[in-house]
């Protein structure tokens, strides 16, 4: 890593170039899950993250985006989760590109998006990850997140987590 990121709030400028970066990123991890289309979050991106009640940021080193990371509205749909009456975001979204693994970028990232949680008067911030994904639950573990769940499906064994503000 050459140059330490810059993290920034993505802007309308952004969006374009952000969406390349997404998409590529989810394409590289999740193969099956792009070929079903473009994510309701990213079709409405600028509605959701940038109008509505979501927030995405990014981090850039050398002009080009390194990293993102967002965080939207919990929408209840996993039935075993309770966060009725509590101000709940869904962080979504967490790429960063190998060379800049393992160096403290995701954990700039998740820091800067909790405190514009913290400045939107959320309780709750909520994510789930997979054990395939490596490093991702002792990385969630790290930030003060608690496993709440893990769905017994043998394949993606979906690990819900919490962390309340």
């Amino acid at each position: 890593m050459s140059e330490r990121p810059i993290i920034e709030v993505v802007g309308p400028s952004d969006i374009s170039e952000v969406l390349s970066f997404v998409l590529q990123a989810r394409a590289e991890l999740f193969p099956t899950l792009s070929a079903t289309g473009m994510p309701d979050d990213l079709a409405r991106f600028e509605t959701v993250y940038l109008h509505g009640d979501g927030h995405f940021l990014i981090a850039r080193a050398e002009g080009r985006i390194v990293a993102a990371i967002g965080y939207l509205p919990y929408d209840g749909r996993f039935s075993q989760l309770d966060y009725q009456g509590l101000k709940t975001v869904e962080v979504v979204r967490l790429f960063v590109l190998p060379t800049f693994r393992r160096f403290g970028v995701a954990g700039q990232l998740y820091r800067a998006l909790e405190a514009q949680a913290r400045v939107n008067g959320i309780e709750v911030v909520y994510l789930h990850t997979h054990p395939f994904l490596a490093g991702a639950i002792e990385f969630w573990l790290r930030q003060g997140f608690e496993i709440v769940d893990v769905e017994a499906d043998p394949v993606w064994r979906t690990t819900h987590m919490q962390r309340h503000l």
